[in-house]
């Protein structure tokens, strides 16, 4: 997949659960999610009464599934509960995409803040994080098992973030 090439965003359906599951695996070896958390997930994903909101990037001319993203939400918290992109498709642009199709549903949802975990050594997608405008708040020791790898807690703030992303209205 070449920088100029763009996956197309859809709904993560139960049909993509295995071949979500195979990139959980390559991309997460250690602490990959199991199916069963994928199928609880989606479960909430649907319906007049959803807190979830789940998508998949595809490859448009292989329908090869690149990327994916999940958001739950409560009241007017959300948490990214998930976000990846393929090795190959690293450096596209793809992550930013992912992240801003969950904070649109964050915000669709009502919620105010958004909290995410990330591993204290992905430092990757922490950058990525920071460009949004999500800030560090804590720590959460040995979350991510079985490595005992710390988790650095981040939030953002969404009426922050749009206020900070408005534009300019010219009364100046």
């Amino acid at each position: 997949m070449s920088a100029a090439t763009t996956a197309a965003l859809r709904e993560m359906r139960w049909w993509d659960i295995e071949p979500v599951l195979e990139l959980e695996h390559a991309l997460f070896p250690d602490d990959a999610w199991s199916p069963g958390m994928f199928w609880s997930e989606l479960a909430h994903a649907r319906g007049p009464g959803a807190t979830r909101h789940y998508v998949v990037a595809e490859e448009p001319a292989t329908g090869r599934i690149v990327g994916y993203a999940g958001l739950a939400a409560l009241g007017d918290l959300s948490d990214v509960q998930t976000i990846a992109v393929s090795r190959e498709a690293w450096g596209t642009g793809l992550g930013s995409e992912l992240l801003t199709d969950l904070l649109k549903a964050a915000t669709a949802f009502e919620c105010a803040t958004v909290l995410l975990e990330v591993r204290v050594d992905n430092t990757r997608a922490q950058k990525l994080y920071e460009r949004f405008g999500f800030e560090p708040i804590g720590f959460r020791r040995g979350y991510y098992q079985p490595g005992n790898i710390d988790a650095l807690v981040m939030r953002l703030t969404l009426h922050e973030h749009v206020a900070d992303n408005a534009p300019e209205t010219g009364t100046e």
